[in-house]
C-alpha cells in the first residue's frame, strides 16, 4: 500500500472502518470483543491486560481495548495538558488521559467509525470525564488546527492506515513546539519473509507493519527529533509491539 497520497482506496479504509464498527457494535451490546489471538490478552500484552490498575474506568472501555500495549506507561501527562488519541477506539486511553491531566486539561480522540464514537461517548459519560471529547475524522487528516496539543498517543492503529508518513505529519502538524509523541504499535522484525509476515500479520490481527528502523525513516521525515524505539511484547514469529516515542522540537516558526 502507498505512504504517501491518498490513504488508500476507499473500499480499503472502509474495511477498516467497517470492521471495528462491527467489534463496537458487539461492545455496545455488552459482548466481549477481541481482535488478536485469544492468547494475547492473557499474558499481559494486549487489551485491557496492559492497563494494571485501571480502577474507576467503565467495564465498556475496558472490554474494548483493543491496543497492543500501553503509551500512557510513557506519555508523562501533566495536569492542564492538551492530549490526542489517534483512532481512540472505546476511549479507553482517551479517559485515563483525561484523569492525568485534570480538569484544566483536556483529552481528545479522533476515530472513523460512528460507532466506536458512540461507544466512546458512552464511556466517558459513565466515567463523568467533562474534559474528554470525541471527534469523527481520519489520522491522516486530523480534524484539529495546527499546534493544539502537547502529546499525541496511539495505541495499535498506525499500521491500519494505508500512508503512515501522512498520519505522523499530521501528528506533527497538530503538536505544539515542544509536544511529545508516545505510541504502541506492532512493528515487523527487519528481514522477515513477505509471506511469513502475511501470516504474521493475520495471526495478530493487524496488517501493514512497518520494521522500527521504518518507523524512525518516516518520524524523521515528519521533523521529528528524539526519537525512541523500544520493543516491548512478542507478537508472534516475526512480530514485535514496540513503543515509540519522539518530539517536535521547540524551535519553530510559524
Amino acid at each position: 500500500m502507498p505512504e504517501t497520497g491518498i490513504p488508500g482506496t476507499r473500499s480499503e479504509r472502509d474495511a477498516v472502518i467497517d470492521r471495528y464498527s462491527g467489534l463496537a457494535r458487539t461492545a455496545l451490546a455488552g459482548g466481549a470483543i477481541t481482535d488478536c489471538h485469544p492468547d494475547a490478552f492473557t499474558d499481559g500484552s494486549f487489551g485491557a491486560a496492559a492497563y494494571p490498575g485501571a480502577d474507576g474506568v467503565p467495564e465498556a472501555a475496558l472490554r474494548a481495548s483493543l491496543g497492543c500495549g500501553n503509551p500512557l506507561a510513557v506519555a508523562s501527562l501533566q495536569p492542564g495538558e492538551t492530549v490526542l488519541d489517534l483512532g481512540s477506539g472505546g476511549g479507553l486511553d482517551v479517559l485515563l488521559s483525561a484523569r492525568r491531566v485534570g480538569p484544566a486539561g483536556t483529552a481528545y480522540g479522533v476515530d472513523a467509525s460512528t460507532d466506536m464514537l458512540q461507544l466512546a461517548r458512552a464511556n466517558a459519560a459513565r466515567a463523568g470525564a467533562g474534559n474528554a471529547e470525541f471527534l469523527h475524522g481520519h489520522i491522516e487528516d486530523i480534524p484539529l488546527p495546527d499546534w493544539q496539543i502537547d502529546v499525541v498517543i496511539s495505541n495499535c492503529v498506525i499500521n491500519l492506515s494505508a500512508d503512515k508518513a501522512r498520519v505522523l505529519a499530521e501528528a506533527f502538524r497538530v503538536l505544539r513546539p515542544g509536544g511529545r509523541l508516545g505510541i504502541s504499535d506492532v512493528t515487523a522484525d527487519e528481514g522477515i519473509d513477505p509471506g511469513e509476515l502475511t501470516e504474521a500479520e493475520q495471526r495478530a490481527g493487524c496488517g501493514g507493519t512497518l520494521t522500527q528502523q521504518r518507523y524512525r525513516d518516516l518520524l524523521l521525515a515528519a521533523g521529528f527529533t528524539s526519537i525512541v524505539v523500544t520493543s516491548t511484547y512478542d507478537a508472534g514469529p516475526g512480530l514485535h509491539s514496540a513503543i515509540i516515542q519522539a518530539a517536535k522540537p521547540a524551535a519553530q516558526h510559524a
